[in-house]
């Protein structure tokens, strides 16, 4: 499949990286090229088959900057390593044990471990190379939500070493009450990135991004309701679960199906790509048709197939620019940064 004169601005701007051979820090095109991942728990299993995907065709060096949210970092963090492979972890059942501990409840412990999954599992059981992330020359923006303000926090800035970028990782997929405390990086306190912005593309529009790829995990059906008040579930957290944070951060949790709605309506008026003076952002969801995946999916058929699902549509909907990509992938593979360097 060619690329088009009628083809969304996105692909065109992939489709001349790919044929030209572009490399991250060696862009002479004067655009900003942004990946934005949506997480939502075990639900971030669709968007990591879909990044899996762009580093299967090879699109991977045509971006500048990878945004996370949630576990959408957690995807962005192994996209950006030395094993991209290691995606495909999302699909194993040993993986969802491993962060969802129903029991816990019974104990009073969190019930999403994330402290576990990056502080163990991802260091000794199921190595991510940290460092090589680290010396991507593409910029990694994890992000996190102030529990003071309730605030969304881009954490890219705070990415010094290895520690610093597993705190990083595991402040934007801290459930709130799910996950337990709030992560502590130097005198601030992070909640996961989905309470103040689900949809990662907000903040690579705030770092002046021309071009965003945004990868959805969520269905259209899934789309959120347009509620008059937030839903009962919502307000016994916000009253319960949080009554000892601050009311910014209660009223911005509150408020998360009115701006996740927002966002959807946003991002359609993008995909249509009618405004040529503004940025150019496209969207990729899973099927309408494909099985929905909840926060806590720990089946590992479901979790293989939503996998597959997201893995899939990024193959068909980007083979057209992937055919142009043969040089680009020649000359990554060859420069793929190694976990020796602890620099950016």
């Amino acid at each position: 499949m060619e690329i088009g004169n009628n083809e969304h601005r996105l692909l065109s701007v992939l489709a001349e990286r790919a044929a030209s051979g572009s490399l991250p820090g060696a862009r002479q095109d004067g655009q900003r090229v942004a990946l934005a991942i949506e997480g939502g728990g075990m639900r971030g299993t669709v968007s990591a088959g879909m990044a899996s995907a762009l580093e299967e065709l090879g699109l991977l060096p045509l971006f500048d900057a990878v945004y996370g949210s949630s576990a959408g970092s957690i995807s962005g963090a192994w996209l950006l390593s030395s094993r991209p492979q290691g995606l495909r972890g999302w699909t194993d059942p040993a993986f969802a044990r491993a962060l969802i501990r129903r029991r816990n409840l019974l104990r009073f412990r969190p019930v999403v471990d994330v402290e576990q999954l990056v502080e163990v599992v991802y260091t000794s059981q199921f190595p991510l190379d940290y460092p090589s992330v680290l010396a991507n020359p593409i910029e990694f923006h994890p992000l996190a939500t102030d529990v003071t303000s309730g605030a969304p926090v881009d954490l890219h800035g705070r990415l010094d070493d290895e520690r610093a970028l597993r705190l990083a990782l595991r402040a934007s997929a801290a459930m709130p009450v799910l996950a337990g405390r709030p992560v502590a990086i130097g005198p601030d306190r992070y909640y996961d990135a989905g309470v103040a912005e689900s949809i990662p593309f907000h903040q690579a529009l705030r770092d002046g991004a021309t071009h965003v790829l945004v990868l959805r995990s969520r269905r259209l059906v899934d789309r959120a309701p347009e509620r008059e008040r937030p839903s009962l579930g919502y307000r016994l957290v916000a009253r319960f679960g949080m009554r000892g944070y601050s009311g910014e951060l209660r009223t911005v949790f509150l408020s998360g199906d009115a701006r996740l709605a927002e966002a959807d309506l946003l991002l359609a008026r993008y995909d249509t790509d009618e405004d040529h003076d503004g940025p150019a952002l496209l969207s990729i969801r899973p099927p309408d048709a494909s099985q929905r995946v909840s926060r806590l999916e720990s089946d590992g058929r479901r979790l293989r197939t939503a996998f597959e699902v997201g893995r899939e549509v990024v193959m068909t909907r980007l083979g057209g620019v992937a055919a142009a990509a043969g040089g680009s992938r020649a000359a990554w593979t060859g420069s793929r940064p190694s976990g020796n360097s602890t620099t950016r």
